[in-house]
């Protein structure tokens, strides 16, 4: 058995270097443009290359999205973006529209083409057709199952890749194809700009009783019919690796810091474990469900992996995210005495806080003294994007995360 790719999203350049830092093998982001998640953060090209540099000094991979469906208006500008990736040289783009693939084979034929899961790959003589027009990589449709998988691997080249999500939010629509939010307010989720409508809540209105409004109601649990819970197979390693899938995907580029080190940490721990010992996986498996519990989460199902989803795997109630810690901030830079950080939540003087190390474990430091940019105290930081000094019982190293338990 070949060990699969642990790959990781990023939506910064701190991000990046975070998934880097935490355990991913390879990083996918996205650009300026073409990207499917536009409110990102994303990437300029300065950052792309200070990116792609940092992760191969870790021997990390690093490839970049274009997966949205084109238009002709679209067509000049992708020409320029792809001869500029011919510069920037990430391992691979990420592609769903032929004509994209076609532009991007043209002009950085030396890059790696991967086929996005909302080409919608759904059979072995799809892969086989993008294998034939050069793409090393297709990234299965959500909708398969393992079995199906497998039937997949069994019926592609030996040195075609399988791509498969592996944990991550579910799209209500077929392999995220998605037209809701372009009805509902123009915004078009097939280039980048999805509003997430399929979290909204919703009624039904009877024309002969126009601007009463109906609650749609489903076993009498609520009105969120659409709101997937999300994706979580690390109780399934085994069966994701028996499927034959070349690497295994984590979704979320509009994720914090803290959320892409717990599941790049946690995954790779627990791909590491199966791999020195099917027995040491399964003796680690309570810790892997506490620490991925530790991301925030809508819930977890299996999706379609095993069998169509049933009516279990939506939530009814509510579309809020459960989120059992607070992301305080990377350390930054450290002295004798002190770290430096960027404060994203509020903490006070005197709090016990988490300091979330790179190989596996969790220190408890209680927060001593709060300094400004300019050396004032502070007794709490109210404000986000804060610099900070901050004076701790037990000092983290550089990289590592601080977070707060949400009480």
């Amino acid at each position: 058995m070949n060990k699969p790719e642990l790959l990781i999203p990023a939506g910064s350049l701190e991000v990046l270097k975070t998934a880097v830092n935490y355990g991913a093998d390879a990083v996918y982001i996205g650009g300026d443009m073409f990207s499917l998640r536009a409110k990102a953060k994303n990437f300029s090209n300065d950052e792309m290359i200070k990116g792609i540099e940092y992760a191969h000094s870790k021997n990390v991979k690093v490839y970049v999205t274009a997966n949205i469906f084109a238009h002709n208006y679209d067509l000049e500008e992708a020409k320029e973006y792809f001869t500029e990736m011919a510069s920037i040289k990430p391992d691979g783009l990420i592609i769903s529209d032929p004509g994209m693939f076609t532009l991007a084979k043209k002009y950085c034929p030396e890059i790696e083409r991967h086929i996005s899961t909302q080409a919608n790959n759904t059979n072995y003589e799809t892969f086989k057709f993008w294998y034939e027009q050069g793409a090393t990589r297709v990234v299965n449709a959500r909708e398969l199952s393992l079995a199906e998988i497998k039937e997949i691997r069994q019926n592609i080249p030996e040195n075609m890749e399988i791509e498969s999500f592996i944990h991550g939010a579910m799209c209500i629509s077929y392999s995220g194809r998605c037209l809701l939010s372009n009805y509902f307010t123009g915004r078009d989720a097939n280039r980048g700009e999805c509003t997430h409508p399929c979290r909204w809540k919703y009624s039904v209105s009877e024309e002969t009783r126009p601007g009463e409004y109906l609650p749609v109601y489903e076993n009498e649990r609520g009105t969120y019919i659409f709101n997937s819970k999300d994706l979580c197979m690390i109780e399934h390693i085994p069966e994701m690796v028996d499927a034959g899938i070349n690497s295994f995907k984590i979704e979320g580029r509009m994720k914090t810091a803290l959320y892409v080190a717990c599941v790049a940490r946690t995954y790779r721990k627990a791909i590491d474990d199966f791999f020195e010992s099917k027995e040491k996986y399964r003796s680690n498996m309570d810790w892997y469900l506490s620490e991925i519990s530790k991301c925030t989460y809508r819930q977890f199902t299996t999706g379609f992996y095993f069998n169509k989803p049933h009516e279990d795997a939506q939530i009814y109630d509510n579309n809020t995210y459960i989120n059992e810690y607070i992301y305080l901030g990377l350390s930054d830079k450290m002295d004798s005495e002190s770290v430096y950080i960027e404060q994203k939540n509020k903490f006070c003087v005197g709090d016990t806080i988490e300091i979330m190390k790179k190989d596996g474990r969790n220190e408890e430091t209680k927060v001593l003294r709060i300094l400004d940019e300019d050396g004032n105290d502070m007794e709490s930081c109210p404000h986000s994007k804060q610099k900070l000094r901050i004076y701790l019982s037990v000092l983290p190293e550089t990289g590592d995360i601080l977070r707060m338990k949400n009480d």
